[in-house]
């Protein structure tokens, strides 16, 4: 596929700063910024454990996850949010948005390729689609594999984390040489809201942390409601949902509120992604009234011959992946259909 120039339309200016890091020998993170100043970096809002030359994740109360960390690579803050690169020993580069992990090397294409393909595989030759969030483009890579896609926008209101991921993450970032993409840099909420009714055939959401505040937004009926009506009768909405395990796992409440708004088939499905808090995440896929929706089984399956601007094969996603997605443990299927 030929590289073109990518459409953006900016609505923020670019205004970011980088600091340089390193460890000393006793792998204590060192600020250049800072004159030498040893810190904390990357913590997220509630304050975590201090480890020398480690990055201590806490999204989850209780619980941390920790990375041996071999150097900083990148630590800017926008405007909006702070960002942290780092090379980890076992899990390649890792970045921190906010204190809150976003995604690693090794394992960032089980989510990025689950989100994608449940959607798009369940309906048949999708043409236009938006992405609201997803800066880091491990989605739009994901998206370029289906060629009947015709135009994809994208919705980031960060300038900053673009440019840091095609600079640090190419192979994830890949996804922007997809000259179908056109990039729009602002509100993403704000964003759904001045769409013409029925423009799209698929939404992706990929905005919002997945442990947690993404429950809020899917208990937001004005929020659905804007979605629902971007969408053309029978088109789709994917997004993160919480993990079964969540302590306050509140899906049968979000799919219920889910159904006031998407009159065709709402659906939970999840997978396993090692980095995020418990090792899961869930999905939450929705479709409007009109063409009937089976989400648990592919209708329009991958071409393995196509794969886009990706440079190999999903590495996790399949058709047996997409339909065991949605089978659920006992224990779960209680609390969603008791």
């Amino acid at each position: 596929m030929a590289k073109e120039t990518i459409s953006v339309v900016c609505e923020h200016p670019k205004k970011w700063q980088v600091k340089d890091e390193y460890f000393d020998d006793e792998k204590v993170v060192i600020s250049v910024a800072d004159n030498g100043r040893k810190e904390s970096i990357g913590a997220a809002k509630d304050a975590s454990p201090a480890f020398p030359g480690w990055y201590t994740d806490v999204s989850w109360p209780g619980e941390a996850h920790i990375y041996k960390m071999k150097k900083i690579i990148f630590q800017g803050k926008s405007e909006f949010q702070e960002l942290l690169v780092f090379e980890s020993f076992g899990h390649g580069k890792v970045a921190i948005l906010d204190g809150y992990i976003q995604l690693t090397e090794n394992d960032e294409f089980a989510y990025q390729e689950m989100l994608t393909h449940l959607a798009l595989c369940s309906i048949p030759n999708p043409k236009k689609v938006l992405l609201v969030g997803g800066g880091d483009g491990g989605i739009l890579r994901e998206i370029s594999r289906h060629s009947s896609v015709e135009h994809i926008d994208i919705c980031e209101i960060d300038i900053m984390v673009i440019d840091v991921y095609k600079k640090f993450f190419p192979d994830i970032a890949i996804g922007y040489e997809d000259p179908r993409v056109h990039v729009h840099i602002r509100d993403g909420i704000a964003f759904i809201k001045t769409v013409a009714e029925g423009t799209y055939d698929a939404i992706i959401l990929d905005a919002f942390q997945p442990m947690g505040p993404i429950a809020d937004v899917l208990a937001d009926n004005c929020f659905l409601e804007s979605v629902a009506k971007a969408l053309r009768p029978g088109g789709v909405l994917s997004a993160p949902a919480d993990s079964l395990w969540h302590k306050n796992f509140v899906i049968a409440e979000t799919i219920a509120n889910c159904k006031k708004i998407f009159k065709g088939s709402v659906n939970y499905a999840w997978t396993t992604v090692p980095t995020y808090a418990s090792g899961v995440i869930g999905f939450m896929l929705c479709s409007t009234e009109g063409p009937p929706v089976n989400f648990k089984h592919s209708t329009n399956p991958l071409n393995p011959k196509q794969n886009g601007v990706a440079k190999g094969p999903p590495k996790f996603y399949n058709q047996e992946i997409h339909a065991a997605a949605f089978c659920l443990p006992s224990f779960v299927g209680k609390v969603i259909d008791p």
